[in-house]
C-alpha cells in the first residue's frame, strides 16, 4: 500500500470550511466529491506526468489555530506537494482578502452573520478552464443534466488515479474528440460544438482563460472576453466572475430571483431593478452579498 502524505494549511481568521465547500453546487460535480457525514471534500489533482492524485480536505483546529488538513492517497514528491498545496489554496480561496466585504456587510444587522460565520468564499476548480466548462454545462438546463454532462466528461476523458478516480480532462484531450462524442457520450446537446471549440481555442493557445484571474481589465471588458466563448452568455459570465474574485455582477437567474422574492419580498415578485437596488449599498461586493443572502439557509 502506498503511504499517504498529510499536509496542514493555516486558514484566515474568517474562514469556514463548511461554508466554503457548500457555497454552491461545485462540490457535487466530479472530480469533487463530498462525504457530508465527515465533512470531507475529495478532489482529484493533476500533478504532471505521474498519474493524478486523490486528495481529501477537512477543516481542523489545533489549539486556537484553524487549518485545513490535506491527506493524499499516495506519497508525493516535493514538486507534487507544491502543486497540491497551490491547488488546495486556490480551490478553497484561502488567499482571497474579504476584509472589505466583511466591513461592508458587518454594519448591517441583516448581513453581519456573513463575517461571523466565515461565509463568502466560493469553492472553485483548480483551473479557470474547468470552471468555464462546468459553467457552460449549467446553462439552460436542470442540475441533473449538468451532473450528467460533467460526469460524461470526467468518466470518459479524465486521467485515472491509482485509486480508480479520474481527473478533469485537459483542453488538449477534449479538443481531440470528435463533435459526436460531446453529443453521444457527454449528452451536451446544443453545447456540444461550444465545448469542442472552447477546448480547441485553449489547447491551441489562441485563448488564455487562466490569465482572467490576474488581468487588470475592467470588469465590463473582461465580461466581453468571457462572452466571446460560445455558450457563455450574461449568466455564465457573471457567475464565472465570482470564481475569478469579482462580485459586481448579480448573475440573476430564475432560482436567485425566486429566492429573493421569498427572503426579501414576502414571496412577491420583484423586478431585476428592485433586486439590484436592494444590494447596491454593497457596491463592488453586491453580487457576493446577494449570493450569501439567498444561500444563508443552506447550512
Amino acid at each position: 500500500m502506498p503511504m499517504p502524505t498529510e499536509l496542514k494549511i493555516p486558514t484566515p481568521r474568517n474562514f469556514s470550511f463548511k461554508r466554503t465547500v457548500a457555497s454552491h453546487g461545485w462540490y457535487q460535480l466530479p472530480p469533487f466529491a463530498l462525504d457530508s457525514d465527515k465533512w470531507q471534500l475529495t478532489r482529484v489533482i493533476d500533478v504532471g506526468t505521474k498519474p493524478p492524485v486523490t486528495i481529501s480536505l477537512t477543516g481542523s483546529m489545533t489549539g486556537r489555530k484553524n487549518h485545513v488538513r490535506v491527506t493524499t492517497a499516495r506519497q508525493l514528491n516535493k514538486a507534487e506537494t507544491a502543486i497540491v498545496l497551490r491547488d488546495a489554496r486556490h480551490i478553497l480561496r484561502l488567499d482571497d482578502d474579504l476584509e472589505n466585504f466583511y466591513l461592508s456587510t458587518g454594519s448591517d444587522p441583516e448581513f453581519s452573520w456573513i463575517a461571523e460565520q466565515g461565509a463568502g468564499r466560493m469553492l472553485r476548480s483548480p483551473t479557470v478552464f474547468e470552471d468555464l466548462v462546468k459553467m457552460i454545462c449549467t446553462t439552460n438546463c436542470s442540475w441533473s443534466l449538468t451532473l450528467k454532462m460533467v460526469n460524461g466528461l470526467v468518466e470518459n476523458l479524465g486521467r485515472e488515479t491509482e485509486d480508480g478516480r479520474r481527473a478533469f480532462p485537459t483542453p488538449q484531450v477534449m479538443a481531440s474528440m470528435p463533435p459526436k462524442f460531446f453529443v453521444d457520450k457527454v449528452r451536451a446537446g446544443y453545447r456540444a460544438p461550444y465545448l469542442k471549440e472552447l477546448a480547441e481555442r485553449v489547447a491551441s493557445g489562441e485563448l488564455n482563460v487562466e490569465q482572467w484571474l490576474t488581468t487588470d481589465l475592467p470588469t465590463r471588458d473582461l465580461v466581453k472576453q468571457i462572452k466571446s466563448v460560445k455558450g457563455a452568455g450574461d449568466y455564465a459570465a457573471e457567475n464565472l466572475l465570482r470564481l475569478l474574485g469579482r462580485y459586481d455582477g448579480l448573475a440573476l437567474d430564475s432560482w436567485t430571483r425566486a429566492k429573493f422574492f421569498q427572503v426579501r419580498n414576502n414571496g412577491r415578485k420583484a423586478s431585476d431593478k428592485k433586486i439590484a437596488r436592494y444590494y447596491s449599498r454593497f457596491n463592488e461586493w453586491r453580487g457576493l452579498a446577494l449570493w450569501c443572502d439567498v444561500t444563508r439557509d443552506w447550512l
